[in-house]
């Protein structure tokens, strides 16, 4: 066994996770917009913030720890639509972790991915396919192009996050950012539709996925019809526009305006920057505004080494990684053992709604189409 499991070791490589998240953010800087092919979006956050506002110091690690899980020895091919600033140091650092294993990530797009492993047939020498969201991880399972976990991996991750073709990593919470200085949590609607008639300044980034997706979770839950209607009655109520979702968050902070429709982890970095900032976290209940949707990983099925792929699969869900998805991300951890970072619920309080098939969601294409018809700016 070749494996650094000493505790000491682990926490230099915290510490190179923590440097290079930095490093690789800051080498990034003034990149803007969609990512990964639109896939996955990000402003490239600077990691390198201050500590204390999102409750980060004195953690302790929950869960299996990586010395606790079978070494992981040989080469593996690992095609990743998560952007390489996100993922990339925890890659490298369970490289690192192991003297005798490389991991070798390709960057692109979840859909492309997913179009090439297929193109590729079964030549194709991605091991793994590690995505930003569950409908590019069904569309690959769909297309047969994944093998079946097992069952001692899947159950380290609650069911409505998995199936066994492929298993869920992470997780982000659709949410409704408001100003803590204009609004109390009580003031704050739990329906998204009451949301037409809020007598505050909303603001949203439409030309984003993760808002697309939304708007999509809509269409499929409520008909275009219904989604037409909102859509409107948005609009007439002045929502801002603004390029990312990052910038609403700072927009609420900065008392621009007043709430707005974001992912929960963007209200964690303004956070991460001014733990005295003027934002919190409200959530609707059952509807579109409260979607659930998981990065995550699957088994290609033409791998020459499916024990290898799948054992750094359950790496993914190691104490270490959800704890730096946690820290690093902020995003929701699988495992139920590692809470989120913030003044948060823990996914079990969450109200998403039933009845919505998250693969759908990547289907973004009927959405733009409508969002443009009624005269939204992408």
């Amino acid at each position: 066994m070749n494996r650094n499991d000493d505790t000491n070791g682990w926490r230099d490589r915290r510490s190179f996770l923590a440097g290079t998240a930095a490093l690789g953010a800051a080498g990034l800087a003034g990149c803007t917009g969609l990512f990964g092919g639109g896939d996955e979006e990000d402003d490239q956050y600077n990691y390198e913030l201050e500590q204390i506002g999102s409750g980060r110091e004195g953690r302790e690690l929950s869960g299996v720890p990586m010395s606790e899980m079978p070494d992981l020895e040989g080469e593996l091919t690992i095609y990743s639509g998560r952007n390489e600033f996100l993922v990339g140091p925890l890659i490298e650092a369970i490289n690192d972790f192991y003297d005798d294993f490389e991991a070798t990530p390709r960057y692109q797009g979840s859909t492309d991915l997913v179009n090439k492993i297929r193109n590729e047939g079964s030549g194709s020498p991605a091991d793994v396919f590690y995505s930003v969201n569950s409908g590019s991880l069904g569309a690959l399972a769909d297309a047969g192009r994944t093998r079946s976990l097992a069952s001692d991996v899947a159950e380290m991750v609650p069911p409505e996050f998995r199936t066994d073709q492929w298993i869920g990593t992470s997780g982000r919470a659709r949410s409704v950012p408001y100003n803590t200085d204009a609004y109390s949590a009580s003031d704050m609607p739990t329906s998204i539709d009451a949301y037409t008639d809020f007598d505050g300044q909303l603001g949203w980034a439409p030309g984003y996925g993760s808002c697309q997706a939304f708007v999509t979770a809509m269409r499929l839950l409520e008909g275009e019809s219904a989604t037409r209607e909102w859509l409107e009655g948005i609009q007439s109520n002045g929502i801002q526009r603004y390029p990312n979702e990052l910038a609403v968050c700072e927009a609420i902070a900065d008392g621009e305006i007043d709430a707005g429709f974001t992912n929960h982890y963007y209200i964690q970095r303004v956070l991460d920057g001014s733990s005295n900032a003027s934002i919190a976290t409200a959530f609707t209940q059952g509807d579109a505004g409260s979607v659930f949707n998981v990065a995550g990983a699957a088994v290609v099925d033409s791998t020459d080494s499916p024990d290898l792929a799948q054992n750094f699969v359950r790496h993914l869900l190691s104490a270490q990684a959800q704890d730096y998805f946690a820290r690093q991300t902020f995003e929701y951890p699988m495992s139920p053992e590692v809470d989120p970072i913030g003044n948060l619920p823990p996914i079990d309080e969450l109200n998403p709604p039933s009845g919505l098939d998250l693969s759908e969601l990547s289907n973004l294409q009927p959405t733009v189409d409508l969002m443009r018809d009624v005269g939204i700016n992408l």
